[in-house]
């Protein structure tokens, strides 16, 4: 029987720039992004979201026919889906944040499908901290492993919810930014020690081009990022990451360190996908075959031998 993997997030319509080119509108949103990377593997995967009834049926049927439960998902008639509209700056790591259209995303109250309420693993995606609280609320029983995405917009404005949601979730994911304004560190060796006080067991600290760093107690695992030719737009990359990370773990069913120094390296497989073209296209198209010579070049940076005799 496959886990269930329950992913809370937003589903959307983006507009990106980039000094490439640029789309008026793309599918988008984290819960997208992370849904479509957790597809690639043999989970099941449900969405707790909400849109409106502009958000096109093509995309809820690409959804659907990779075996993504959208039964969680909420439609708004006549409301407009969540909308962001971006701009990349030419080293593709800075972006300005042109419009932002909460639309029907400022009346989410999630409500998770009685089949899903006692999922293996959930995983909160970059939400309001309170609707990541709701959905850990109506769980019937502890899942084996919450994941929690967030960001400095929620530390900035929502600080006492989210340290309220914090303790209750046993992989903080955040990136490096993000760590040092959470805990007002500058060393990420102190921030992911202070925040694993704070209650989580684990912290991934996402580091963009330069990979990702796994911390756990006194351990710590750095997975590369494949050097790409091109990235072509970053948007989701994250997203996708925690997405591969979260599924790797639900198909293996193993919750520990060493599981999660290669459910890393395969989450990183998967984000570096979703750079090589705009929006989530790469994630709709993947094949098995290009997901393990990605998993194989990623082998092939990080395997050495050192001789210290």
């Amino acid at each position: 029987m496959k886990n269930k993997l329950l992913v809370v997030g937003t589903m959307a319509y983006d507009a990106i720039e980039t000094p490439f080119d640029k789309v008026d509108k793309i599918l988008g949103g984290c819960a997208t992004y992370i849904a479509l990377a957790a597809s690639q593997l043999d989970v099941e995967v449900g969405v707790i979201s909400i849109i409106g009834d502009d958000f096109e049926e093509a995309h809820l049927e690409m959804l659907r026919k990779r075996n993504i439960d959208l039964s969680g998902v909420e439609t708004i008639a006549g409301g407009k889906t969540f909308f962001w509209s971006g701009r990349y700056h030419n080293d593709l790591n800075t972006r300005t944040t042109l419009q932002t259209d909460l639309n029907v995303l400022m009346q989410f109250d999630p409500k998770v499908p009685t089949a899903w309420t006692k999922s293996e693993i959930v995983l909160l995606g970059n939400l309001n901290p309170l609707n990541q609280a709701a959905v850990l609320d109506q769980m019937t029983s502890r899942p084996k492993l919450v994941i929690m995405d967030t960001m400095n917009y929620w530390m900035d404005s929502f600080r006492s919810e989210l340290d309220a949601v914090i303790p209750r979730v046993d992989v903080l994911c955040i990136n490096d930014e993000e760590a040092r304004q959470l805990t007002a560190q500058n060393s990420l060796v102190k921030a992911a020690k202070m925040i694993q006080q704070m209650g989580p067991k684990y912290v991934i600290i996402k580091k963009g081009e330069h990979g990702a760093l796994l911390f756990h107690k006194e351990e710590v695992f750095c997975a590369p990022a494949l050097p790409l030719e091109e990235i072509f737009d970053p948007t989701g990359a994250g997203d996708s990451f925690v997405g591969g990370f979260a599924a790797y773990l639900a198909q293996t069913g193993t919750i520990s360190f060493e599981a999660m120094k290669s459910a890393i390296v395969y989450a990183s497989a998967m984000a570096s996908f979703t750079v090589e073209k705009f929006g989530p296209q790469n994630l709709e198209t993947l094949t098995e075959e290009k997901i393990q010579q990605r998993l194989r070049a990623f082998d092939q940076l990080t395997k050495f031998e050192i001789d210290l005799a």
